[in-house]
């Protein structure tokens, strides 16, 4: 992983799961800063609809009402920035030009918080939770130069996006950035064991390693570091490399969006967007209960649709065949014709 990662991520943490790896990245970087003599940073931000997981921990960072609000008394409530996603950009504003308008609501934050604040963590380049949010990665250029001229430490949640999702191995390095935390999850095992690992920088591994134990990182779960899980982490990065999967997810992504060009131009389909391996778009429907009645039909025409309100979207596992893709768009038609 230290090979294939951003620049300055040489140490690992593991986790069992995402929430897991966000708790892990809250708290080893506001114990980074109180072991460093600023005991005060202790809040964080997060972009407005973000999702980081579920536990007390990284709710705290999520905001999504549906996850939140059965937990409010439980949360500690931390701040959240406009996102820079594209669909709520000006009429005639470009995706960079928005993202940066965005980026500028971070700097004011920044600057006036940046005493108290441990960190800014963020879904790089897409926000599932939020509708498959996606923005330009001039967003994470910017955040990176912002963190560092505040003193916040970035964390970037690739447990969604990361292994190739968004057509390189870490979405952050569309933004030629490395962050201070990456969260790892989901495709490091191939969705077949539970694994998550937090990589950080050796300045953070520093602050930590010293005699005394309360100086120390003090974090333990019992299957961490699952010697089963991490050789399946291993496995798919031997797959990785030997098939080629990234240069061959480009051919398929290209692929796909020639084919699904009568979806995209479908009257009902609204901002259609499409980031490596994923594909989102909003349907106008009459039906209120359209996700519903999208997931159902879907499953009638052998296809597994599992629309977030009116926006559906695509992950298609990396072995979809050319033959599956068109399944898919000509079943996704008949779903959206008949849901109009």
């Amino acid at each position: 992983l230290r090979a294939l990662a951003p620049l300055g991520l040489g140490h690992c943490f593991y986790g069992s799961d995402g929430a897991s790896a966000t708790e892990i990245a809250l708290k080893m970087s506001a114990h980074y800063w109180r072991n460093t003599g600023k005991p005060d940073k202790t809040q964080f931000i997060s972009l407005q609809n973000s999702y980081h997981g579920e536990t007390l921990g990284a709710l705290s960072v999520t905001d999504v009402a549906l996850f939140r609000d059965a937990y409010g008394a439980l949360i500690r409530q931390q701040a959240t920035v406009v996102s820079p996603d594209w669909r709520n950009a000006e009429t005639g504003e470009t995706d960079e030009a928005f993202a940066l308008r965005c980026a500028e609501t971070l700097e004011i934050h920044l600057q006036q918080h940046h005493a108290q604040l441990a960190a800014f963590i963020i879904e790089p380049l897409v926000q599932g939770a939020a509708g498959m949010a996606m923005y330009h990665p001039v967003y994470l250029r910017r955040a990176r130069e912002l963190c560092d001229q505040y003193g916040v430490h970035l964390i970037a949640d690739e447990i969604a996006v990361g292994m190739g999702r968004t057509g390189t191995m870490f979405a952050c390095e569309q933004g030629g950035i490395s962050p201070d935390f990456l969260l790892i999850s989901k495709g490091i095992t191939g969705g077949y064991l539970p694994l998550s690992i937090v990589m950080t920088t050796d300045d953070i591994y520093q602050a930590f390693y010293a005699d005394p134990t309360a100086r120390g990182f003090l974090h333990s779960h019992s299957y961490t570091g699952n010697p089963l899980a991490c050789r399946a982490a291993l496995a798919t990065l031997d797959i990785f490399e030997e098939d080629d999967v990234l240069n061959a997810n480009r051919a398929k992504a290209d692929y796909f969006n020639r084919i699904a060009q009568p979806l995209r131009e479908h009257p009902s389909v609204k901002n259609w967007r499409n980031t490596g391996m994923i594909w989102a778009f909003e349907v106008e429907s009459m039906h209120a209960d359209f996700a519903q009645r999208c997931f159902a039909l879907g499953l009638q025409h052998e296809l597994l649709l599992r629309p977030m309100g009116k926006t559906v979207y695509f992950m298609p596992p990396y072995i979809i065949s050319e033959e599956e893709m068109q399944l898919l768009v000509t079943r996704t038609l008949i779903v959206i014709e008949a849901l109009r």
